[in-house]
């Protein structure tokens, strides 16, 4: 790369940060705290991906949804997710047309699926039939209706909530559409601290809307950039030896994953290890994405496509401790080369 080529890529890095800055203060006016879930959500929007965001109800997910709508100057729609809604309620239908002149005519009604950013509110209290209405759209980015295929807008993201604890009138989303979600990020309890600035956000005057700072063009813009960041061959090979190590039978999987593991993550997680690395090396300024940058984002990509047998449930065991038990038996070698960590090697969570 000429210097004058390394020039433009650090003005563009340097753009990218800046825009990516300011979404965080816009949305900061109404979000307090969270910043791990604000920069998943981001993520997921610009690696082209979707996410799943589970917590208790009060936490601020909708909220969250609500603001980044108002910070990006895209389409939003929100579908309440409930156990008699139909598959047409969410794709669209073909309706009948009465025309002036007596005629008849079939026309497609489009439904909310046909948006920018489309908020799945409470996606597990929908039948499986209604759930599954959105896995060519979350895929391939187009909805298929009496054998015509509708083409969605880019950006495109599903941005999908569900609270963990309720258990009654919810319908668990199948392993097929988990794994079209590029991150499930689990929204925390906030701190004192943050309850402190929730409370005199909310309960004092009214507080400042966040304001428009992205359009369509600069988030497409900023997606090219995403996919011409480079990888080092040993990082893509850290990534896919860790997708490896998710699998009980796995050349490297530890003895946790051999134990309580019952299938490990798909090709798609990955891909999701790998867009998201890219992004987070962006989000720092660097163009190049490194084993750090896949260690940090391996819990929020990883966490959904890894189920555990009988055992490992009953025992109670998490899928986050089975990623942290892969990413501590994994390290990189000196030359480049990934290696199998020894016995006993300290493990660092991100």
């Amino acid at each position: 790369m000429s210097e004058q080529d390394a020039g433009a890529v650090r003005e563009e890095v340097e753009l990218f940060r800046k825009r990516i800055g300011a979404v965080r203060n816009e949305i900061g006016k109404a979000i307090v705290g969270n910043q791990g879930v604000v920069d998943g959500v981001l993520t997921c929007l610009l690696a082209g991906g979707h996410a799943l965001l589970e917590g208790v109800p009060g936490l601020g997910k909708t909220m969250l949804v609500r603001a980044l709508s108002e910070v990006l100057s895209l389409q939003f729609s929100r579908v309440q997710f409930t156990p008699d809604l139909m598959p047409a309620d969410i794709l669209g239908t073909t309706v009948i047309d009465d025309k002036q002149s007596g005629g008849k005519a079939f026309y497609f009604r489009k439904g909310p699926v046909f948006t920018n950013i489309l908020l799945a509110d409470e996606i597990n209290r929908a039948t499986p039939k209604t759930q599954s209405a959105l896995l060519e759209a979350m895929a391939e980015h187009r909805v298929s209706v009496a054998n015509t295929t509708h083409t969605l807008d880019e950006p495109f993201v599903v941005l999908a909530t569900q609270n963990p604890l309720e258990m009654e009138g919810t319908y668990p989303l199948p392993e097929a559409q988990l794994d079209r979600f590029l991150f499930k990020l689990n929204v925390p309890f906030p701190n004192r601290d943050e309850l402190h600035a929730i409370l005199d956000l909310t309960t004092g005057a009214t507080p400042e809307r966040p304001r428009a700072v992205l359009d369509q063009a600069a988030i497409l813009e900023m997606r090219r950039l995403v996919r011409r960041v480079p990888v080092a061959r040993h990082v893509q090979d850290y990534a896919i030896r860790v997708i490896q190590a998710t699998h009980p039978d796995g050349p490297d999987a530890p003895e946790l994953c051999k134990r309580f593991g019952r299938v490990g993550a798909s090709p798609r997680g990955a891909q999701a290890l790998l867009l998201a690395a890219k992004i987070r090396a962006l989000i720092e300024g660097r163009f190049a994405a490194s084993v750090d940058d896949v260690r940090a984002v391996a819990h929020s990509a990883l966490r959904h496509r890894i189920l555990l047998n009988f055992e490992g449930e009953a025992e109670g065991i998490k899928t986050d401790q089975v990623i942290d038990a892969v990413i501590g038996g994994i390290a990189e070698g000196k030359a480049g080369v990934v290696e199998k960590k020894k016995p006993g090697a300290a493990v660092g969570a991100p």
